[in-house]
C-alpha cells in the first residue's frame, strides 16, 4: 500500500508504508540496544543447543566469529523491522537466497524445523527481553510480535507456521522439547563465546542467559537460575534513569563491537554527560 500526500507546493508525494507500523510495539522492542542484547543472549544459548547447528558450522563462520555471526542474525531482523515494505521484503529475499546458496554448496536442504526454530526464538526473546527490561506486555502486544515475525516466515516460504499466538506457544514448547540437545557443538560454542568475550563478559552472558531462557534450555545447559541478575538489572534501570548507563556500557561491551551495538539504539537518547558518544 502506498499513501499519497501533498507537499507545500501542492505536488503529490508517494509515501511507501513500512513493513512494521511506526507505532508498533515491535519497533519499541527492537529500537533499543539493551533489549536486542538480551535477544542476542537468548539466541546464543539456543543456537548452541539446536540439533541443526551443524549447518552453522558448515561455512566455518560461526566458530570463527560466533558473536559476529549472531549479530548478523539480529541485525537482519532489525533491518527488516525498520525498513520500508519493499526494502524489508528485499532483505528477507536476500536471507532466503543466502541459505539457498549454502544448501546448494552442501548438497542438502536445511531442515524446515531449523528455520521455524529461529523464527520462534525471535518471537519469544523479543517478548522476554522487553518484559525483563521494561514492562509486561499485554496479549494484544504479544500477538503483534507474533504477527510481525510470522509475516517474515511467510515471505521466506516457510510451511506449517502457527496461525495464532496461542498455537505458537504450543509449537514453541514442542520445538524446545524436540529440536534442542546438548552436543559437542554446544561445548565448542560456549568455549568460543568465552574465548571471544573474556571471563567477565562471558559470566555476564551466562548469567543473562540463565535469567531469560526457557526452563528446557536452562536444564540442558545445566545452568542455575541467576540469583543476582534481577538485582543487577534493577541497578542498571536506575542508572538509565540517571543517564549513567553509558558508563556501564563502556565498561562491559567488547571493544570491537561497541560502535555496532551503539548503532542499535535508534530511539532518541540524550548525549552521554560523561563524554562517551551515544547514537
Amino acid at each position: 500500500m502506498i499513501n499519497k500526500n501533498k507537499n507545500m507546493k501542492g505536488s503529490i508525494v508517494l509515501n511507501e508504508e513500512y513493513f512494521v507500523d511506526e507505532n508498533s510495539i515491535v519497533r519499541q522492542i527492537w529500537g533499543k540496544a539493551d533489549t536486542i542484547l538480551f535477544i542476542f543472549a537468548g539466541a546464543a544459548a539456543e543456537f548452541a543447543l539446536n540439533k541443526a547447528v551443524d549447518w552453522l558450522y558448515f561455512t566455518g563462520r560461526l566458530p570463527a566469529d560466533p558473536l559476529g555471526r549472531l549479530f548478523s542474525t539480529v541485525s537482519y531482523a532489525r533491518q527488516i523491522i525498520f525498513s520500508k515494505k519493499e526494502a524489508a521484503l528485499s532483505a528477507i529475499d536476500s536471507i532466503a537466497a543466502i541459505h539457498a546458496a549454502v544448501e546448494m554448496k552442501r548438497g542438502a536442504a536445511i531442515p524446515d524445523g531449523a528455520y521455524r526454530d529461529v523464527l520462534y526464538l525471535l518471537i519469544d526473546y523479543s517478548i522476554r527481553s522487553f518484559e525483563i527490561l521494561e514492562r509486561k506486555l499485554d496479549t494484544a502486544e504479544k500477538e503483534e510480535v507474533f504477527t510481525v515475525f510470522t509475516k517474515v516466515g511467510q515471505r521466506m516460504g516457510l510451511k506449517d507456521l502457527p496461525v495464532t499466538f496461542d498455537e505458537w506457544k504450543i509449537r514453541r514448547e514442542q520445538h524446545l522439547q524436540e529440536n534442542m540437545d546438548y552436543s559437542i557443538y554446544t561445548t565448542d560454542l560456549f568455549y568460543q563465546y568465552r574465548k571471544h568475550l573474556g571471563f567477565l563478559r562471558y559470566r555476564i552472558l551466562v548469567d543473562t542467559q540463565s535469567l531469560i531462557v526457557p526452563k528446557r534450555v536452562l536444564k540442558l545447559l545445566r545452568f542455575k537460575k541467576a540469583s543476582l541478575m534481577p538485582l543487577i538489572i534493577s541497578i542498571y534501570k536506575t542508572s538509565r534513569a540517571l543517564k549513567l548507563d553509558c558508563i556501564i556500557r563502556e565498561l562491559i561491551l567488547p571493544r570491537q563491537y561497541k560502535e555496532q551495538i551503539k548503532s542499535l539504539d535508534i530511539m532518541k537518547k540524550a548525549r552521554c554527560p560523561f563524554g562517551f558518544s551515544k547514537r
